[in-house]
């Protein structure tokens, strides 16, 4: 059985990561290696992501809250230009993915299990 922060791992993680990649190149100019130090990933990583070889997640993607998550990406990339950390903004990011629920549908389209009430404990869903 999966665990939920397996599938954090696995599926929301690199989607971050390949989001702020794509930010912190596209819109705020800053180079590939740049980016693979503050990740702490290889350049070739950063390469992928910018790529979509690597962090695509079509739940995500298709959730209805994409947009949403869009926004928090180029917040957290405003904020990491500004000297915010990676860290605390990935983690921010992965609340939000959590709290809006789109853990719920990942948890549940990788096991073909009902997402237990931890995957997301301020959605209101409750144990069976």
């Amino acid at each position: 059985m999966k665990i939920p922060c397996e599938l954090i791992v696995w599926y929301v993680l690199p989607a971050i990561r390949r989001e702020l990649a794509r930010e912190l190149v596209d819109k705020h100019g800053m180079i590939q290696a740049e980016v693979a130090r503050k990740f702490g990933v290889t350049d070739a990583a950063v390469s992928q992501y910018l790529k979509s070889k690597r962090g695509s997640n079509k739940e995500i993607e298709a959730s209805g809250q994409y947009d949403d998550f869009r926004k928090e990406i180029s917040l957290s990339a405003q904020r990491i230009i500004d000297g915010s950390d990676i860290v605390t903004e990935t983690c921010r990011i992965c609340e939000m993915v959590k709290k809006s629920g789109m853990l719920v549908s990942i948890y549940e389209v990788h096991t073909g299990l009902k997402a237990p009430a931890c995957v997301c404990p301020d959605c209101g869903r409750a144990d069976d």
